[in-house]
């Protein structure tokens, strides 16, 4: 079963990934402090990060950026989920190293087609 971290500051749209992702038989684990992200990936050895940009203290592009660089765990991929549609925003979020990019509201086969792609 592959493991599946989500990073999000939303309690709810961690479940709601969560509720997506299980039945598909992948192994979601949540976090809602961008702070802890790498802490839980030496803990939990995730296959893929599904990661949301807009969120306190750390934004998702600095923390796609800071794992990108790190060569512990630049092999992971990322999957960068947010509301932020723009073009700009999708090219900022490749230059950080994002391996793809999901818009919210997203349906349940864009989110999957996203996680089966790369994990």
């Amino acid at each position: 079963m592959k493991k599946v971290l989500i990073v999000d500051d939303s309690p709810a749209q961690v479940k709601l990934m969560q509720g997506l992702l299980e039945p598909e038989g992948y192994q979601p684990v949540g976090v809602n402090d961008p702070r802890r992200v790498e802490e839980a990936i030496v803990n939990e050895r995730p296959s893929l990060i599904l990661l949301d940009v807009v969120m306190p203290e750390r934004n998702g592009f600095q923390v796609c950026r800071e794992l990108k660089s790190s060569s512990e765990f630049n092999s992971i991929p990322v999957i960068l989920v947010t509301s932020k549609d723009s073009a700009s925003d999708k090219y900022w979020g490749q230059q950080q190293g994002a391996d793809g990019y999901v818009t919210k509201p997203f349906t349940r086969d864009d989110l999957l087609r996203a996680v089966r792609r790369f994990a």
